[in-house]
């Protein structure tokens, strides 16, 4: 079996692509491999349609970045057979990943190597794919404040989250939006934030959706009502550990359930993100595709 490392060198540490190397180099050549560098947003797509053409059986892709080059990838191979697409956790995030262990067990080549392949859920939106969390709301504005900082010395980098955190919490608390689970109605109005995720963590560890099996069919629904300020940081504890569906006293303002279907309505365009990667909507469908990706869980996991 040959193994094709995509690298997006915009992810992580700008010294993701030669730790790779070097540590495939290493092995000394115990197993066949090719790493590409992707050029700019799209290319990765370009590369795997071309890989396809010249390589028809079996295929072994791993994505080297975090969620939002695992996002790139599953788009990319949506539909192609005998695809397996695993992940080398070499991005600032990583979130998916935690739903199976922890970022070191990612980075074990010989663990990844000996990868068995599980059959996962997807998430689609008018056409594109998310493998972890369809989010919008605070976490929107906190990305859109993280693309701000992110290269910013000492606060830049994996640090970038918590200014991107204190960031939205200076901009207005709301969102205005219709949520509709499996034709039911959910929410309308204004809501603090609202996560549909097939993976548990969102933010850099955050365990939005602790309950997230993502082999079931179902995508995790979780809404969080308006609150104060001084409310939300106590929020933010609970949201962390994983403990605030279960929480008594944050039953006023969070709502959960399981669906396969989410529709959302908004009053104007808003931003709305897959995998940290934004998408502007005003009216659109989030739907679950069972089992639509062949993932590659390390060795032990």
């Amino acid at each position: 079996m040959k193994y094709y490392f995509i690298v997006n060198p915009a992810a992580g540490t700008r010294s993701a692509e030669q730790e790779l190397r070097a540590a495939l180099a290493a092995r000394g050549g115990a197993e066949e491999y090719e790493v590409y560098v992707t050029r700019g947003p799209g290319d990765a797509a370009h590369y795997l349609e071309q890989l396809r053409k010249r390589e028809p059986g079996p295929l072994r892709v791993i994505a080297c970045g975090g969620d939002g080059t695992l996002n790139q990838v599953a788009n990319a191979v949506l539909g192609m057979r005998d695809v397996a697409v695993g992940c080398y956790a070499s991005g600032s995030g990583n979130d998916y990943i935690r739903y199976y262990g922890e970022t070191k067990d990612f980075l074990d080549l010989g663990r990844l190597f000996a990868a068995r392949e599980q059959r996962v859920d997807l998430m689609s939106v008018n056409g594109r794919i998310a493998v972890n969390m369809v989010h919008f709301g605070f976490d929107t504005k906190v990305v859109l404040w993280m693309e701000r900082l992110r290269r910013l010395p000492l606060i830049g980098g994996k640090r970038a989250y918590f200014g991107g955190v204190a960031g939205a919490l200076l901009s207005p608390m709301g969102t205005a939006c219709e949520l509709r689970a499996d034709g039911e109605l959910m929410h309308e109005g204004k809501l603090l934030l609202a996560t549909l995720g097939c993976g548990r963590y969102v933010g850099g560890g955050y365990r939005c959706a602790p309950r997230s099996d993502n082999t079931d069919g179902l995508m995790e629904v979780c809404l969080a009502e308006p609150l104060s300020r001084l409310r939300f940081l106590r929020l933010m504890n609970y949201y962390r550990e994983g403990t605030h569906l279960d929480e008594p006293g944050l039953k006023d303002v969070i709502r959960y359930r399981r669906a396969a279907r989410v529709s959302l309505r908004f009053p104007s365009d808003t931003g709305i993100l897959l995998d940290g990667e934004m998408m502007q909507v005003r009216e659109t469908e989030v739907s679950l595709l069972p089992g639509a990706l062949s993932f590659l869980v390390p060795a032990g996991l």
